[in-house]
């Protein structure tokens, strides 16, 4: 029994990391690549500078697609967690049966495949020549984060004790202030973990964003293809590790700041 314990552990430990593997190894190959001194992406690359990342900091075009796709982040991150929010306040006035079937509708988006939105997106917006413009972009990337925010925010609210904000309205506060006061501070950490998805979604959808976009609203992973049509640049390998990069902080600034507001709350 003791052997098949240790074996079964060493298969579990060998599985792990061979995901971890998988997960890390782009990441190294496209950081490493990303300081090559040379023209040619080549791993591993024979000699390291950071020309390729003062290039692109120097060339409208990407920093035009940066500013685009932290725009698109924030006005999804904001637009999918109100969404969230607001379907799962509704969906805690339904009947059980309404709410499994409410959670299920709402997850339809992610099932249809990103070209079949981008597609229907565009010739729905181009019938009110909304095309190529970063507010349709959010729309579209909302259509994806919204499903995510709902369970977030749904999740969030079943742990709540809203007995205290009916406290809060017979002491005379209406039902908006009681939200703002009450519920709000108590469920931070689930709005904060609603919009960093939301905004890790946006930043690294591509396919609707290829559809949506046009020469002026390109986003990173939009440009990048397009850079990746001409040749293979080192400047594909820092804007994809900017990327990866903008990915991480936004997970550990939300981890952060929802341990912080834990250990408030404990203390």
């Amino acid at each position: 029994m003791g052997n098949t314990d240790r074996a079964l552990r060493w298969l579990f430990r060998a599985g792990y990391g061979t995901v971890f593997l998988l997960l890390v190894a782009p990441v190294v190959v496209v950081t490493a690549t990303s300081l090559s001194a040379t023209t040619a992406v080549t791993f591993p690359p024979t000699d390291l500078s950071f020309r390729w990342y003062t290039t692109l900091f120097t060339q409208r075009v990407w920093m035009q697609a940066v500013q685009n796709s932290l725009l698109t982040a924030g006005g999804t991150a904001v637009f999918s967690t109100g969404l969230g929010v607001a379907g799962a306040l509704g969906a805690r006035h339904l009947s059980n049966r309404s709410q499994i079937a409410v959670s299920g509708l709402v997850l339809v988006p992610l099932l249809v495949p990103g070209v079949v939105l981008g597609v229907s997106l565009l010739i729905f917006f181009s019938r009110f020549g909304l095309q190529q413009r970063l507010s349709t972009i959010v729309l579209a990337h909302a259509l994806w984060a919204t499903p995510l925010t709902f369970s977030v925010m749904r999740a969030t609210f079943s742990r709540f004790d809203w007995q205290l904000q009916e406290a809060a309205m017979d002491l005379g506060a209406s039902r908006l202030r009681a939200f703002r006061e009450v519920v709000v501070p108590n469920t931070v950490s689930g709005l904060i973990a609603a919009a960093a998805i939301a905004f890790v979604v946006s930043l690294q959808e591509f396919i609707m964003a290829l559809f949506l976009s046009g020469r002026e609203t390109r986003t990173i992973p939009v440009e990048s293809w397009f850079a990746l049509r001409g040749s293979l640049s080192p400047l594909v390998s820092v804007a994809s590790t900017l990327l990866v990069g903008a990915v991480v902080l936004t997970l550990i600034i939300a981890a952060t700041a929802i341990g912080l507001e834990r250990v408030a709350d404990d203390t």
